[in-house]
């Protein structure tokens, strides 16, 4: 996995460097399994499948990168973008990780023992997705209707049933999912608003009897300076992290669409409860 996602790394990095296209946004799946993306060839396949059939994305080609045959998507999130700032300040606006980075996310989350998956702020899926293609009971918790109704049509056309809910995730009864080992995805950097609904995230597990003692919680951090504050530790949830007594137990940096342009990438912390 650590060679996947260092090859991962530098074909988003070469193929950023050279992209000439323009798209509003724009990512890579390898065509191929290979000894770089030693992937099942039968999830490699979901991936590009969920890449074709959602609507987001408007054009894609084949690209040789750095000797890796890859495919390139593009598309345009610019409409659901607009719709989804209307909510509150704990609901940041739809702007994705790359597939091959929420595959990789979730095929961690699998090695680490979670059975279930529960993506809080899950744009178009991609994550609860990644999820139900890897076998975890994969629950998608989205506040905005427009993003539950991609997220339903991409249901449909893939025949990979997330269970897209439409709903609040600060307002949802997470004891109805009747979970047992779930890992939760908070979708949100802590800077801008993440960390409320993080919190309320974690008082939700507290009350539930017993789970805190086998849930994990995955959290998107940022390595630009500019956006710590000064909480510089864990991608910017150090605070949290140390308040609500968990423990990290890996990180990973992968591509994502607001990292595109840049040298790093998107921490991803994953915790367990102390």
């Amino acid at each position: 996995m650590q060679e996947l996602v260092k090859n991962l790394i530098h074909v988003k990095q070469i193929f950023a460097k050279g992209y000439d296209g323009n798209s509003h946004i724009q990512e890579v799946i390898p065509t191929n399994v290979s000894e770089k993306f030693p992937v099942d060839v039968n999830i490699l396949k979901y991936l590009h499948n969920f890449a074709v059939k959602n609507p987001i994305y408007h054009n894609h080609y084949e690209q040789e990168i750095d000797g890796i045959s890859c495919t390139v998507y593009e598309g345009d999130i610019n409409d659901y973008w607009l719709n989804s700032i209307k909510h509150g300040s704990s609901c940041q606006p739809f702007y994705p990780t790359w597939i091959m980075s929420a595959f990789v996310m979730v095929q961690m989350a699998k090695q680490f023992g979670y059975s279930e998956l529960v993506d809080i702020g899950s744009g178009d899926g991609r994550i609860a997705f990644c999820g139900n293609i890897l076998e975890l009971n994969s629950y998608s918790i989205e506040i905005d209707e427009v993003l539950v109704e991609l997220q339903n049509t991409i249901c449909k056309s893939t025949k990979q049933n997330f269970n897209p809910i439409c709903h609040d995730a600060l307002e949802f009864d997470y004891s109805s999912l009747n979970l047992k080992k779930p890992v939760f995805f908070i979708g949100g950097l802590a800077q801008m608003g993440g960390d409320v609904l993080a919190t309320s995230i974690i008082d939700k597990i507290n009350l539930i009897i017993n789970l805190n003692n086998d849930a994990g919680i995955v959290f998107a951090g940022t390595d630009t300076k500019r956006q710590l504050s000064g909480n510089l530790g864990n991608g910017g949830w150090s605070s949290l992290i140390e308040k609500h007594n968990l423990k990290v137990i890996d990180t990973v940096s992968l591509p994502t669409i607001w990292t595109f342009d840049q040298d790093v990438e998107t921490p991803y912390i994953y915790t367990e409860f102390k």
